[in-house]
């Protein structure tokens, strides 16, 4: 592995500051939920947002398609779309006289995918192959996306009305789930006082460009681990394997993404190396989205590995 500078490392810790800075404006008073929220892109990973209507979850995605700079379109998921829609289909032309490709939102280098559980689950699940392969079969021909692609998709909660749970696989495919909960009460007066948030992002600048972003995400496999750090991840991992109190386990991709996150995390804390209270840190957006306790709920699963897994 390519060792990087002192230099070098600084400017990548220059820029990531500059990230969240430019968002913490637009978002206000939830600092570690905009860290987490660049962490998961940063380690290449799909995001979803959840949370009641309102508090912010649009906005956040918006904001930071905007100051990452990356190609990104929008799509409003509702119960009558389709999976074209997101896709796109192949139409006849007269003049031509062929079909001709026209492809739709998924090619972008950051998707925005608003309410993605108001979809049916056919529509839902055209983004898996998406999510999982960075590509699309349509129509019999393998389409690749964008460099890099990330999704982010908000979900309102699953009693609400008109939703449409997301299964295992589906969930599964997003690195980590963030719920974003309400404002403070002084952050709720600093937006009721100050200017439309839509406002404020259309005249965000971007403070990085996609080479730029791409340069970063490849800079947290620079991270180092210690064999102590990864002791203490598989611990994590076994034990919820064999522990009564999940139904299932945590898969080796999951492992690997925990990993990943930390390393991304580790990377925005202005360190070269992990420690385990970066595993500590994004381990509930990460596990609990995957973990089914019995008879306890999901929430609280990252809490009964805490309590659980002691760092060696």
């Amino acid at each position: 592995m390519t060792s990087v500078s002192p230099s070098q490392l600084n400017q990548v810790f220059v820029r990531l500051d500059a990230i969240q800075a430019t968002l913490n404006e637009i978002i206000v008073g939830k600092p570690e939920k905009i860290t987490l929220a660049v962490t998961c892109l940063l380690a290449k990973g799909h995001l979803l947002i959840e949370g009641m209507p309102g508090e912010g979850k649009t906005t956040l995605a918006q904001a930071i398609a905007a100051v990452i700079g990356l190609d990104y379109q929008r799509i409003q998921f509702t119960n009558d779309l389709l999976p074209t829609d997101i896709l796109g289909l192949s139409m006849y032309s007269r003049e031509n006289e062929s079909f001709t490709f026209h492809p739709g939102p998924v090619f972008s280098q950051l998707l925005l995918v608003d309410e993605v559980n108001r979809a049916t689950p056919k529509t839902q699940s055209a983004l898996l192959e998406a999510m999982a392969e960075k590509q699309v079969t349509i129509e019999g021909k393998t389409r690749p996306l964008p460099t890099p692609f990330n999704v982010i998709a908000t979900q309102n909660p699953t009693e609400q009305l008109g939703t449409y749970p997301l299964p295992e696989s589906q969930l599964d495919r997003f690195l980590m789930r963030l719920q974003l909960g309400y404002a403070s009460r002084e952050a709720e007066r600093a937006i009721l006082i100050g200017e439309d948030r839509r406002s404020l992002i259309d005249r965000l600048q971007s403070v990085v460009g996609a080479n730029d972003f791409i340069h970063l995400q490849a800079k947290v496999n620079h991270q180092h681990c210690s064999e102590a750090l990864l002791d203490y991840l598989q611990d994590i991992i076994e034990y919820t394997r064999t522990s009564h109190l999940f139904s299932c386990g945590l898969s080796t991709r999951a492992s690997q993404g925990l990993l990943q996150v930390a390393k991304a995390h580790s990377l925005l804390q202005h360190r070269d190396h992990v420690l385990p209270e970066d595993i500590q840190a994004v381990l509930p957006c990460v596990v609990d989205h995957r973990l089914t306790a019995a008879d306890l709920n999901q929430s609280i699963a990252s809490e009964i590995i805490h309590n659980h897994v002691p760092v060696r």
